[in-house]
């Protein structure tokens, strides 16, 4: 297992005990506050440069001409790698401020909003082949509404392109942390993460769920899986970070998903 420590960002993070957040939640998956420190990171750590974007290009496949859009896009990454490989890409995200970043990033014309996942979107039936969902499902508590408005706006047989924690990853942090009793694999659960990066804390809030809930929100909201894969990190990552790959050269850090809308 890879440690939850560094897995969607380089800086230093600390477990809180659901029980003991109160109003702080409410500033959980904000990243407003530290957008260029955790862009900075993104860029060229392991577990995002080296392992979870190359993941997602290698599920998108040939994109050229195809619609594409990017659901928590974030500073703009993997919109900026889908739209180099010919795909014609829309992105939104909750942060104003990581689209700023965006923006400076993919051209002031670029087709970008802010919108909430957890929220109706500002796009009509049928609009994309693809969405790629990129480490923000599991930031939401329900994942029904959110999965019923990406297959609206997709076209029949259009896909989705996931990724999350992986949930026994999960799992296996918090019973190396010793709280098991109270993070159950087969329950969904919300923990907090305090993450500190260029000066800025933030108190993170995720959502756990096992497996085969995951499974049944994908399904009910009416799409097929066609994948599910545990890939390995790219290869450069062997040269770029040796230490950490020769002592765990295969490690769970997220779980990703390939489904069409029916």
């Amino acid at each position: 297992m890879f440690s939850k420590e560094g897995q969607e960002h380089g800086g230093s993070t600390e477990l809180a005990s659901s029980s003991a957040v109160t109003v702080d939640r409410l500033r959980g998956s904000d990243y407003n506050s530290f957008a260029e420190a955790y862009t900075a990171e993104n860029e060229t750590n392991l577990v995002n440069a080296y392992y979870e974007r190359p993941a997602m290009l290698a599920l998108a496949g040939a994109v050229a001409g195809r619609r594409i859009l990017d659901a928590g896009c974030g500073s703009g990454p993997l919109f900026a790698a889908l739209r180099d490989r010919g795909a014609l890409v829309s992105g939104f995200d909750a942060s104003s401020g990581m689209l700023e970043l965006a923006r400076r990033r993919l051209g002031d014309y670029s087709d970008l909003q802010v919108a909430d996942l957890a929220s109706p979107l500002p796009y009509a039936d049928d609009t994309f082949d693809d969405v790629v969902a990129s480490l923000v499902l599991h930031y939401l508590e329900d994942w029904g509404p959110a999965l019923a408005e990406l297959r609206r706006i997709l076209k029949p047989g259009g896909r989705l392109i996931a990724s999350v924690d992986h949930p026994f990853a999960v799992h296996l942090m918090h019973r190396q942390a010793g709280r098991e009793a109270e993070f159950k694999y087969f329950d969904t659960t919300n923990w907090t993460d305090t993450w500190t990066m260029g000066g800025h804390t933030a108190l993170m809030s995720l959502w756990h769920r096992p497996l085969h809930a995951m499974v049944e929100a994908f399904t009910g909201a009416g799409f097929r899986i066609t994948v599910i894969s545990e890939p390995e990190s790219d290869p450069a990552a062997r040269e770029l970070f040796p230490d950490v790959i020769a002592a765990q050269p295969c490690f769970l850090c997220f779980l990703f998903f390939v489904l069409h809308a029916e």
